[in-house]
């Protein structure tokens, strides 16, 4: 006979196979250790098996944080939580609702990235899947070994960028995890609906080769057109056994994401949110911050520091933004400039990829970052550069020479790679600064006033799309998705947010914010024809609807 479960959301029968016993407290999903009532022990064969006392999921909560709290660093934090995801979802998803602000920077940046460097030494047990280079041609039967045939989001990387870190492989793994983890925490996708996988293509850093405990191919990254079949095989597979889902690319190197999002994105519903998540982060970061200056948002230039993914991103879509208040595209590019790792970038110079040459202008080349900053004039510096301290005490001085606010976005990740503190940035511009950062910085306190920095992280952003492509079983992901979504966070910020510097709601709004950023993707699905599903009489509430909240289900 079936046994019946229920929860918020729904009532479903169980089949005879339903695990009982120690079975089902090895089995992270269904299990609820502590929190099994006496009758359910009773049923499933538990009697004996824990600690007599039932004890509810807030009480396990609590004993969870205090647990993880008393660990002796990041790191170890880190691997527990890892270890509660492996035994119990439900909890591990609870604690993160929980404390979302405290724990976002463990489960992903910048505490990840020690993670994936670490990854071989840490390992202990898989999750997701790792697709091999030695598995050409036999793509697809590696992804039906994956227990799940509903996946509706895909996060996948070849590990060559992680973070500002570089190539670490196959350890880069952490990156879709974590990533994933939040788009359930932030925006209710279940977790049986998600799919972590690596691409192993090899690796061409010498340290991750010659480590013995090393857990990918030790070989050098594949190139050229053996890398470009490897993807498409990779991408038609996914299409054929999980055609509805959304693919998200993470952490590819410059000179393959570019290509890879313009190859994919009119095939398969698919985004890099490197280059269009940061982007989308940082608009909605310059949309709030144009509120505190009062200008508009081509009245002054932006100058960036670093011309990757991530600063093109941006620029493409302020250059969108600028194109929808009735710019023409070519004026709006002129309000971007870049300086990359040899300079400014201008026409007369013959050494740019091709991601570049859009924005390179008719001006004098200079090759030092402050004289651009007295020559142009910006109103906002965006790094992107994986470079710290390079927005120096006398580029920070010079901005708020120029400005009376001047906006100092510095976004690089980890934290050790940001181009500025938030305490250099407010302290070098008088405390005019309205700063942001990629990874998080405690408030400031200067000439008796609090600062709060914001983090433009990109989990503001990701989590809401990935879902309003859900809800509308979207066949594309278009930039209009991102400017929309941009325009939406914003809006989210309050004024007494504002007051204290701080241009992104707080962290303990994401789910709201997740929401009302999907019911405006779907909406734009929906509008533009790209919707494989009915439209909803109620989108907002079919948004909130399929969100799922972590709470145990009853069995009896």
């Amino acid at each position: 006979m079936a046994t019946m479960i229920e929860d918020a959301s729904a009532t479903a029968s169980v089949p005879q196979g339903f695990p009982r016993g120690v079975k089902l407290l090895h089995d992270p999903q269904r299990n609820k250790g502590t929190a099994f009532s006496d009758a359910e022990r009773e049923i499933l064969g538990l009697r004996g098996l824990l600690p007599p006392r039932v004890l509810p999921q807030e009480l396990q909560s609590d004993r969870a944080i205090r647990n993880l709290r008393s660990k002796a660093n990041d790191l170890e934090r880190y691997l527990f939580l890892a270890s509660l995801q492996d035994r119990n979802e439900m909890l591990y998803y609870r604690v993160l609702l929980d404390h979302l602000e405290e724990l976002m920077p463990i489960i992903y940046t910048p505490t990840v990235g020690l993670a994936c460097q670490e990854f071989g030494h840490i390992f202990r047990r898989p999750r997701g899947l790792w697709i091999s280079a030695y598995d050409r041609g036999h793509i697809e039967e590696v992804l039906h070994n994956w227990p799940h045939d509903d996946v509706k989001i895909v996060v996948v990387t070849d590990g060559e960028r992680i973070l500002g870190l570089g190539d670490l492989g196959a350890d880069g793994m952490g990156i879709p995890i974590g990533k994933l983890a939040l788009y359930s925490a932030c925006a209710g996708i279940h977790p049986r609906n998600t799919l972590p996988i690596t691409l192993d293509v090899g690796t061409d850093n010498e340290e991750l080769l010659n480590d013995p405990l090393y857990l990918g191919i030790p070989r050098r990254r594949l190139r050229g057109d053996a890398y470009d079949e490897f993807l498409d095989e990779f991408v038609e597979a996914v299409k054929k056994v999980f055609p509805h889902a959304v693919l998200q690319l993470e952490d590819f190197a410059t000179r393959n994401a570019f290509n890879l999002l313009e190859k994919y994105r009119g095939h398969t519903c698919s985004f890099d949110d490197d280059i269009q998540g940061t982007a989308t982060v940082a608009l909605a970061g310059v949309y709030s911050a144009l509120r505190m200056t009062g200008d508009e948002l081509g009245d002054k230039p932006y100058l960036f520091l670093g011309a990757g993914e991530a600063g093109i991103g941006i620029g493409d879509l302020i250059v969108a933004a600028l194109v929808h208040e009735g710019w023409s595209e070519e004026e709006a590019r002129k309000r971007c400039w870049f300086f990359d790792s040899k300079g400014l970038v201008v026409k007369s110079r013959t050494d740019l990829a091709e991601h570049k040459k859009p924005y390179a202008h008719d001006a004098d080349f200079s090759d030092d970052f402050l004289d651009a900053v007295r020559e142009l004039e910006p109103g906002t510096i965006i790094g992107v550069s994986g470079q710290p301290q390079t927005f120096t005490r006398e580029v920070l001085e010079a901005m708020a020479d120029i400005n009376e606010r001047p906006i100092v976005f510095a976004l690089s990740n980890p934290t050790s790679k940001s181009e500025c503190t938030a305490e250099q940035a407010y302290g070098w511009t008088r405390g005019h600064a309205i700063f942001a950062s990629g990874s998080p910085f405690d408030p400031v306190e200067f000439e008796g006033q609090r600062m709060v920095p914001g983090q433009g992280n990109n989990a503001y952003v990701f989590p809401g799309v990935g879902l309003g492509l859900i809800v509308s079983a979207a066949s594309e992901c278009t930039d209009e998705m991102f400017f929309v979504a941009a325009r939406t966070l914003a809006g989210m910020v309050h004024e007494d947010d504002l007051s204290q510097g701080r241009i992104y709601p707080a962290l303990t709004r994401i789910r709201e914010i997740s929401a009302n950023i999907a019911e405006a993707v779907a909406a734009v699905a929906f509008e533009r024809g790209l919707a494989r599903v009915d439209r909803p009489d109620d989108l907002g509430s079919a948004v909130r609807d399929a969100m799922f909240t972590p709470e145990y289900p009853v069995y009896g």
